[in-house]
């Protein structure tokens, strides 16, 4: 069975005619979409087929800017971190610094107070290394002959004696340490005025008091002051607490070992004592008289 051309479609019908009618019939399905919903129905059912065939076309594209923002975040959160990081190590040097600035202010101030209590010349100094001999105890400071420096002349904090000069140079100079081995500071007990000799025994140990017999008139805690005697060191700095005594009568001999007053390792400044023995004799009284009593404080505290 043929089914014959609708008359619109015919040959013969002008195109002008054709385009007309379409374009009438759009307009008015147009119209009537527009003013009734006419057909929401039907755009309702194709939007629910094409859905998903909407959905799995944008996949892709989906996944490329979900794959670039976790990258660019990554990175970006990675960037920051380094950035966090670096400026945490710069606030904590910071902080390291302020605190040392701190420490080097009040033991600056210490020793500015015992520069006012000594009758003589003092002149400041600072250790600048240890020196590469890891068996001696000695530093090198920043002073030299240029500064008026002079062989054997003590260095001291305000706690007490720390060494001597063993060795100088123009703008420098080597101070053995009271721990140095056999060097050797001549002491007098605070307490009844006994002379001796305390003796260094090399890197950590504690120093001696060497050559006293059993019956010496000794006790821990005694503080041992410079005696003076040897005209180097100036009388009345305390130099280290006696820590333990071993007395062997069948030798009548005493081991006395002692722990150094001042804190040896710990500052960087300290002072040189510019003692001359021929015009500074007389020792500071504020020094004889505090340190003894200051030394046997912390002795029985430190007991």
């Amino acid at each position: 069975m043929q089914h014959s051309i609708p008359p619109l479609f015919k040959q013969g019908i002008p195109a002008l005619v054709k385009l007309i009618v379409c374009l009438s019939i759009s307009a008015a399905l147009m119209l009537i979409d527009f003013r009734f919903k006419a057909l929401d129905p039907i755009r309702d059912q194709l939007n629910w087929v094409l859905r998903p065939l909407e959905y799995g076309m944008q996949i892709p594209r989906l996944f490329f800017e979900t794959s670039s923002d976790y990258l660019t975040s990554r990175a970006t959160l990675a960037k920051e971190n380094e950035v966090m990081k670096q400026r945490q190590t710069e606030l904590s040097l910071l902080a390291n610094q302020s605190e040392l600035l701190r420490v080097e202010n009040q033991n600056l101030r210490q020793l500015l107070s015992l520069q006012k209590e000594v009758p003589y010349k003092t002149l400041p100094v600072e250790i600048l290394y240890n020196p590469t001999n890891p068996i001696s105890q000695r530093v090198i400071i920043d002073r030299g002959t240029v500064d008026g420096l002079k062989l054997g002349n003590p260095i001291a904090n305000d706690s007490g004696i720390l060494g001597q000069v063993v060795r100088l140079y123009d703008r420098s100079a080597e101070v053995s340490l009271l721990e140095d081995r056999d060097f050797a500071v001549p002491v007098q007990v605070a307490r009844n005025g006994l002379r001796a000799a305390v003796f260094g025994a090399g890197r950590g140990n504690l120093l001696e008091l060497r050559y006293l017999p059993v019956a010496s008139d000794l006790e821990v805690g005694d503080i041992l002051l410079t005696s003076g005697i040897d005209g180097v060191y100036p009388p009345g700095f305390a130099v280290a607490m006696i820590s333990r005594i071993e007395r062997n009568v069948d030798k009548n001999t005493s081991n006395v070992f002692c722990v150094p007053v001042a804190s040896i390792n710990r500052h960087r400044q300290a002072l040189a004592l510019l003692y001359d023995p021929q015009w500074d004799a007389r020792p500071s009284t504020s020094i004889q008289e505090n340190a003894p009593g200051r030394r046997q404080t912390r002795a029985r505290g430190m007991q």
